[in-house]
């Protein structure tokens, strides 16, 4: 099988692009990034990188033609891009996102549209099921743009659904592991393993006391994969997830644990870091029922042995560079 990988150079694309070539896929990403994530697997024939952008309507089409499946996880993502340049969060993930689904409707082609579990904005009812509602904040807070970007993809996904196009959503909470973004940007874990390694206190918003899920990589690979080759995916959403909550001041401290740095927690206040254009959400929990039984996946990695090879790669990236 021919896979699409639109965004392959990131954090998931890389690792499920390892999972396919795993499985004696051919895989092509598409991706406008830097190859290091996906440096390892440049010599092997079956894989091929191609430095372009999902607005290269020619070459994504040529791509998308080629292929047997495409996985849409090209997008802007990071708190940073929601606050600083909200343009460019709703251009690349709502108008990048009808490239792909305008072309494999054309050529018939699945596609697996990666979305976020951001789409539930602050819905105070936890877990969330994939049919929840969305409760978000006003449209003047910059924060709301990706969440609402990735619904309007989501929208669009159903809509070609509709009109004959096999078509599957999985929705991402807190997936992390080697090859995590950069240091100090993006995601929470990222942010605090800059200061881990450079045993800087590691700053906690606020009381520390709202929960995320984190879902080790290798747990949301394989229902990633299975969203695109199990039967019975078409016009589904997935919660993609472990249901174990742990708190941000949680997660700070069981980081310094395990690595043993000896960094300290200092608490903040929101507007200092973000300033007037973010809102937190208190909880953010999944009903993975889906994932369990239809993708046939469960999260299984527990939190401490999952930070406990990121932060391992980490380091052992640090002392490469």
């Amino acid at each position: 099988m021919k896979v699409l990988l639109t965004g392959g150079g990131g954090f998931v694309g890389s690792h499920l692009a390892d999972a396919f070539v795993a499985r004696g896929d051919e895989v092509f990403v598409l991706d406008m990034g830097s190859v290091k994530k996906v440096r390892h697997l440049l010599d092997n024939p079956a894989f091929h990188y191609i430095h372009d952008s999902v607005f290269n309507m020619e070459i994504l089409e040529g791509l998308i033609a080629k292929c047997d499946l495409v996985y849409h996880l090209a997008a802007v993502v990071g708190v940073e891009y929601y606050v600083g340049d909200p343009y460019e969060v709703l251009n690349v993930n709502v108008n990048g996102t009808q490239n792909v689904l305008k072309l494999a409707f054309k050529h018939q082609k699945k596609v697996v549209f990666s979305s976020t579990s951001e789409v539930y904005g602050r819905n105070p009812k936890v877990p969330w099921h994939e049919d929840d509602d969305r409760v978000l904040g006003s449209t003047r807070i910059d924060r709301w743009c990706y969440s609402t970007s990735k619904a309007v993809g989501e929208h669009f996904c159903f809509a070609y659904h509709k009109i004959g196009l096999p078509v599957t959503i999985t929705r991402y909470f807190n997936v992390y592991g080697p090859r995590l973004d950069k240091l100090d940007v993006g995601r929470i874990i990222t942010i605090f393993m800059g200061k881990l390694l450079r045993d800087e206190p590691l700053t906690v918003i606020g009381d520390g006391a709202q929960t995320r899920c984190f879902t080790y990589i290798d747990d949301a690979v394989r229902a990633t994969v299975a969203a695109g080759v199990a039967p019975g995916t078409d016009g589904q959403v997935f919660n993609i997830g472990t249901a174990v909550e742990t708190s941000i001041a949680e997660l700070a401290r069981l980081m310094i644990e395990i690595s043993g740095a000896k960094s300290s927690i200092k608490f903040v206040t929101q507007e200092s870091v973000y300033g007037s254009s973010y809102e937190d959400i208190p909880r953010r929990v999944p009903d993975n029922t889906k994932m369990q039984e239809v993708l046939g996946v469960h999260a299984e990695t527990p939190l401490r042995e999952g930070l406990s090879r990121t932060i391992d790669w980490f380091r052992n990236t640090a002392r490469q560079s």
